[in-house]
C-alpha cells in the first residue's frame, strides 16, 4: 500500500506490504462526541457555576478580591474560535464582575514554565482578539518567568522532599483561577489538573524533582500512566502549593478530542475534580485497538510541530519526539519493536528557540556520553547559565533545564526499541550521532530491519498524522488501560 508520511515541510511516499495496519487518531477510531458549539457555552457555565468539591466562584470572590487567571501556553494547542480559553475565561470574568471584582484586579498568566514565552500574537491567537484587547494594553496579560526571583515564593518542599517554588502573583492572590486541558500526554497521562501548576507557574528546581531519570525511567513511566511517580509528584506539589496559599485552585478542565475541540467540562477542586475528568478522558485516550503486537512503527516527523519550528530536525528534540511515540504506544510493541520515521534532519537546531541544544549535542559526542542519560549530570550547569536563563527571560527561548527533560526522555525510545531508523536525512551524521541509523527510503530501512532484527514477514503499523493530530495511547483489544 501507498502512504504519505510527515517530511519536512511536506510529506514522504512510502510503499508499505498490504498486510501494514494503519491507524490514524479520531478516524481510525472515532472519538466520544464533542459539545456542539451552540452548546458550549452553556455547558462550560453550568461547570463553573456547579463546581466539584469547592464553592462556586460567587462566593470564593468578592468586591477588592485580587484574581489570578492561569492559562495554558501555545504548545497545548487549540486556538480555533471556540477554544476552552475563549470560552471559559469569559464566563468567569462575568462571574467575578458579577461578584464585585474589578477589572483592575484581575491578572491572566500564560503558564509556560520554562517553555520559551509566548510573544505578543501567540498571546492574541491563544486568547482571541476580545480577551487581548481589554487585557493586554494594560499589562494585565504576563507571561510566567522561572527565573523572575521577585516574584517567585520558596514553599520548603513536600513531605516527599521536593521543592516547591512558584509564582508570587498566584500565591497572593485571593483567588488562584487554573484553565486547564484534560488532554493525553506523555508525560504523566494527562494535561491538566495539578499538572498545570505543578509544571506552568514554578521553577526549574521544581520540575528538576520529576523530569530526571530517576523518575522517567521507571517501569511505570513507560508504557504512560496516570498513576506514575511523576504524576504522583505533580499532585504533591499541587497540593502543597494549595496548603501553602492556605485556599484550593479553582480549576476549570476541558476534555478535548483530536482537534482540540471539548468533550467534557469539569471545575473545581483538583483533587476531586481530576479523577472525573480522567474517566471521560480515559475513552478518548486509551484506545483498546490492536488485536495483535507489532515489529515496526512507521511515522513521519515534520519539521515544525508541538514545541516549535525545527523540533523535527534538531536531534535532541528529534529524540523526545521519537520517545512519546514509544510512550504512548509501548502496550501494542513488541520488544524487538523497530521505527523507521521520516525527517529531513538537516542540521537546522533553530537555535533561536534552543540556543543551548547545540552545545549538549557536542558533549553528547565524547566525554564518556554512551546515552543521552549520562548528559544529567551537567544538568544544573546547563539551569544556571546567565546567557541561556537571559535567553528564556529576554528572547523566547526555552529554559536551559527544558534541555534535559528532552534528554531524559529521548533515551527512553533507546530504551524500547531495537533500532530505529531515520529516513530521509539530508545530513545523516547527525542521526548517526544520536546512534540512529540512517536510510534514504522507507523501503531501504524495511528489508534492513527485516534482515537484522523483525524477520521477513513482521507485523506492521502506520501511523500517518501522528504529529499533526492530539495522539492516542494505543492498547491490546480486550485489555486494560
Amino acid at each position: 500500500m501507498k502512504l504519505e508520511f510527515e517530511y519536512g515541510q511536506g510529506t514522504m511516499s512510502a510503499d508499505l506490504p498490504d498486510t501494514a495496519d494503519v491507524f490514524i487518531p479520531g478516524i481510525t477510531v472515532p472519538d466520544p462526541p464533542c459539545i456542539p458549539e451552540d452548546q458550549l457555552v452553556a455547558a462550560t457555565r453550568k461547570s463553573i457555576l456547579h463546581p466539584i468539591g469547592m464553592e462556586p466562584l460567587s462566593q470564593l470572590a468578592k468586591k477588592g478580591s485580587k484574581v489570578v487567571i492561569v492559562f495554558p501556553d501555545r504548545v497545548k494547542g487549540g486556538e480555533q474560535p471556540t477554544s476552552h480559553r475563549k470560552i471559559s475565561i469569559p464566563i468567569i470574568l462575568e462571574e467575578l464582575y458579577k461578584a464585585g471584582v474589578g477589572k483592575k484586579d484581575i491578572l491572566l498568566i500564560c503558564s509556560n514554565g520554562l517553555h520559551r514565552k509566548n510573544t505578543k500574537e501567540e498571546i492574541f491567537n491563544v486568547l482571541g482578539a476580545d480577551l487581548f484587547h481589554e487585557f493586554w494594553y494594560s499589562h494585565q496579560i504576563i507571561n510566567h518567568d522561572s527565573e523572575d526571583y521577585k516574584h517567585l515564593v520558596d514553599l520548603g518542599t513536600t513531605d516527599r522532599g521536593d521543592p516547591v517554588l512558584m509564582n508570587k502573583y498566584v500565591y497572593d492572590s485571593d483567588v488562584a483561577i487554573l484553565i486547564g486541558h484534560t488532554q493525553g500526554n506523555p508525560y504523566g497521562g494527562y494535561s491538566g489538573g495539578y499538572k498545570h501548576c505543578a509544571t506552568g507557574i514554578t521553577h526549574w528546581r521544581s520540575i528538576a524533582s520529576h523530569h530526571i531519570p530517576e523518575v522517567m525511567h521507571r517501569k511505570d513511566f513507560t508504557p504512560v500512566s496516570s498513576h506514575s511517580l511523576m504524576r504522583t509528584k505533580f499532585d504533591e506539589i499541587g497540593q502543597h502549593m494549595e496548603k501553602c496559599m492556605g485556599k484550593k485552585f479553582f480549576c476549570c478542565d476541558a476534555v478535548l478530542d483530536t482537534k482540540s475541540r471539548q468533550i467534557e467540562i469539569n471545575s473545581g477542586y483538583a483533587k476531586e475534580m481530576q479523577p472525573i475528568s480522567w474517566k471521560t478522558a480515559d475513552k478518548r485516550t486509551y484506545v483498546n485497538w490492536a488485536e495483535k503486537k507489532y515489529d515496526v512503527l512507521v511515522f513521519g516527523m515534520p519539521q515544525s510541530f508541538h514545541y516549535g519550528d525545527g523540533m523535527g530536525t534538531n536531534p535532541i528534540m528529534m529524540m523526545q519526539a521519537l520517545s512519546a511515540q514509544v510512550i504512548r504506544h509501548k502496550r501494542i510493541m513488541k520488544d524487538n519493536c523497530v521505527i523507521l520515521c521520516s525527517s529531513t534532519c538537516n542540521g537546522y537546531f533553530h537555535e533561536e528557540l534552543w540556543p543551548y541544544i547545540p552545545e549538549l549535542y557536542r558533549m553528547f559526542q565524547k566525554d564518556h556520553m554512551n546515552t543521552l542519560a549520562d548528559m544529567s549530570r551537567y544538568a544544573e550547569y546547563f539551569a544556571t547559565n546567565q546567557e541561556y536563563i537571559r535567553k528564556y527571560r529576554y528572547g523566547n527561548a526555552f529554559h536551559p533545564f527544558h534541555g534535559f527533560s528532552m534528554m531524559t526522555c529521548g533515551h527512553i525510545a533507546e530504551m524500547n526499541t531495537s533500532a530505529i531508523y531515520i529516513v530521509g536525512a539530508q545530513e545523516p551524521g547527525i542521526a548517526r550521532a544520536m546512534g540512529l541509523k540512517t536510510r534514504a527510503t522507507f523501503e531501504e530501512a524495511l528489508v534492513d530491519a527485516k534482515k537484522k532484527f523483525v524477520g521477513e514477514n513482521p507485523n506492521i503499523l502506520a501511523l500517518p498524522l501522528t504529529f499533526k493530530t492530539a495522539a492516542v495511547h494505543l492498547c491490546m483489544k480486550g485489555e486494560g488501560q
